[in-house]
Formats: structure tokens, C-alpha cells, sequence
């Protein structure tokens, strides 16, 4: 017997190793620190097609000048409940000006439900029926990992901007994917009703746009399912809390003309300044705008002014 026992031990000591190996070769998946998912064929410069994401369709434009040795912006669009990817590309009129700045562009689509309209759930105040079992915060970082997997892209110049209930989604993402997102941009939409909810993990630079006579999210905040949701000053104010501003916003002198049914130029500017890590937050209050504001080029220009860093 004792002439078998350092081969015994020797059989041990490889079938330990070998365990070790196949135990740490691929880690459990956490909400935490998701897999990096493996990369996609990417679309050639130009062209547009469809990506499957966890069984929903993303619609992707790869800018004319698209070049893998320079990583790009990438901008991700939100529809509002009810609509879809096309609604939301027309009525918001961001695409154009995104591939012209060579912003590789992004729109996913959220879950039918069982009355038929899509929606995303962003928080208890909003929206959709029979949300449960949906979860559209790790979805949609799912969208942005595999993106970023498949084209080069700058990881400090990725923007998800999104309407009415894709606003509410648009801060649910960057609540949690801070990680992913450096700006949010939310048209009509809020953040929730308790911003300690929302720890993100680096700061952001976020716009609220809202316009002032919205009747279905209402700019000084209400009840939408029986639930909270804050004022557009309050979104806007939780996320400078958040992104450590300073405390006093100041209005801009010069106004923006972002409806074209409201004469003149309409839009106040209230900023916040001395933000950490160089982000910044903005509320474009819409006079005379209700929830859906008939934007103007000047809209899409302010936005992928964000997007790009343009000063």
C-alpha cells in the first residue's frame, strides 16, 4: 500500500486542478458583473439593419464615415408607451443629425403587452399593464453591451435619450448602467418619485425637456397609475443632487427655440454647474408645449451637441 500512495496523490492533486480550472473558466453571471456578450457581424459604413437582442429587434444606422479604428458616439432612442422604434425616429428627428456627426444610432423596441402597446418598464409610476417579470434596466444594457461588442465605440460618449415613458426609461438606465451611459436625455418623461432609488455609479450628464403645458406627464409632477412622480425642476434637481452640482441653478440669458408651433423662441434654459467628473444637467422648460412638442432642428442639434461633447 505504501508504494501507491504517491501516485494516489498524485490522481488527486490533477483531479483537483482540473476542477479548479473548469470552476473558474466561467464565472457565475451576476446582476452586478454581467458576461461581456461575444460580438455580432458588425453592418458595413452606411448601411442600416436589424439586431437581435434577446429576442427583440433593434433597428442600427452605422454612419457613412463609420471607421473601426475610431471608436464612434453611439446614441440609443426610447419610444413612448404605445408606439415603436419608428414613431419615436420621426417624431423626435434626431437621426439625421446623429449620422451626419458620425453617431453610430441605435433603436430598440420594448414588450408588446397584453392590451397590444409596447412599453418600457421604467418605474411604478410608469408604464404599461402587467409589467411584471420585465426587465427592461438589465435589457437594455444587454442592447449597449452588445453593441459596444460589435462596432468601436467611446465608452464616455454613449447616450440614451428617450420619450415620455422611454424618458422614464432613459433615467431607469442611467440609474443603473452609469457604468454604460455618460448622458440621458428625457423628453416628457421623470425620474422617480424617491431619487435615492437611483445610485448611479459615476456621474451623468442629463437634460429634463419638458414642455409646460404637458397634460399627460405633467411638468410640476402627479399621479400616473396611483403612483408619484415628480415635478421636471425635481427630476432635473435629483440629478444634480446626484451628479454633486452645485446647489444654485442658474437660468441662461438666451432662450432656445425648440417648438415650431410656439412663435419665438420659447425654451428656458435652467443649468447646473460645478457637476463631478465634468458632467453636467439641464432642464429645457418648453413654454406653451404640451406632451408632444413639435421639435425643431435645434432640438437634435442642443442633443448631439450632448452626445458629441460640442461645446
Amino acid at each position: 500500500m505504501p508504494a501507491h500512495r504517491p501516485l494516489l496523490a498524485t490522481i488527486v492533486a490533477l483531479v483537483t486542478l482540473l476542477l479548479a480550472a473548469c470552476s473558474s473558466a466561467t464565472p457565475p453571471q451576476t446582476d452586478a458583473q454581467p458576461l461581456v456578450l461575444a460580438a455580432v457581424e458588425p453592418l458595413p459604413a452606411g448601411a442600416v439593419g436589424a439586431l437581435d437582442v434577446a429576442g427583440r429587434p433593434v433597428e442600427v444606422h452605422v454612419p457613412d464615415g463609420y471607421d473601426a479604428a475610431d471608436p464612434a458616439p453611439l446614441l440609443v432612442v426610447l419610444h413612448g408607451y404605445g408606439s415603436d422604434a419608428a414613431r419615436v425616429d420621426a417624431r423626435l428627428g434626431l437621426r439625421d443629425e446623429a449620422l451626419a456627426r458620425g453617431v453610430l444610432y441605435a433603436l430598440p423596441e420594448g414588450t408588446e403587452g397584453p392590451d397590444g402597446r409596447r412599453f418600457w418598464n421604467a418605474t411604478d409610476a410608469c408604464c404599461g399593464v402587467d409589467r411584471a417579470g420585465v426587465d427592461d434596466s438589465a435589457y437594455l444594457a444587454q442592447v449597449i453591451r452588445t453593441l459596444v461588442a460589435t462596432y468601436a465605440v467611446d465608452p464616455d460618449r454613449v447616450a440614451v435619450v428617450g420619450y415620455s415613458n422611454g424618458g422614464f426609461m432613459a433615467y431607469r438606465t442611467a440609474c443603473d448602467h452609469a457604468d454604460l451611459v455618460s448622458v440621458a436625455v428625457s423628453l416628457a418623461g421623470a425620474m422617480p418619485a424617491d431619487d435615492g432609488t437611483c445610485r448611479p455609479s459615476r456621474p451623468v450628464t442629463v437634460v429634463q425637456a419638458h414642455g409646460a403645458d404637458d397634460p399627460v406627464i405633467r411638468a410640476g409632477g402627479g399621479l400616473r397609475d396611483g403612483r408619484a412622480y415628480p415635478s421636471a425642476a425635481e427630476s432635473a434637481a435629483g440629478w444634480a443632487r446626484l451628479d454633486g452640482c452645485a446647489t444654485a441653478p442658474a437660468t441662461a440669458p438666451a432662450r432656445r427655440d425648440l417648438d415650431g408651433t410656439v412663435p419665438g423662441a420659447e425654451t428656458t434654459v435652467t443649468a447646473w454647474a460645478g457637476c463631478s467628473g465634468a458632467a453636467t444637467v439641464e432642464l429645457w422648460s418648453i413654454a406653451g408645449a404640451d406632451h408632444s412638442p413639435a421639435l425643431t432642428r435645434s432640438f437634435a442639434t442642443a442633443v448631439l451637441d450632448l452626445v458629441t461633447g460640442t461645446p
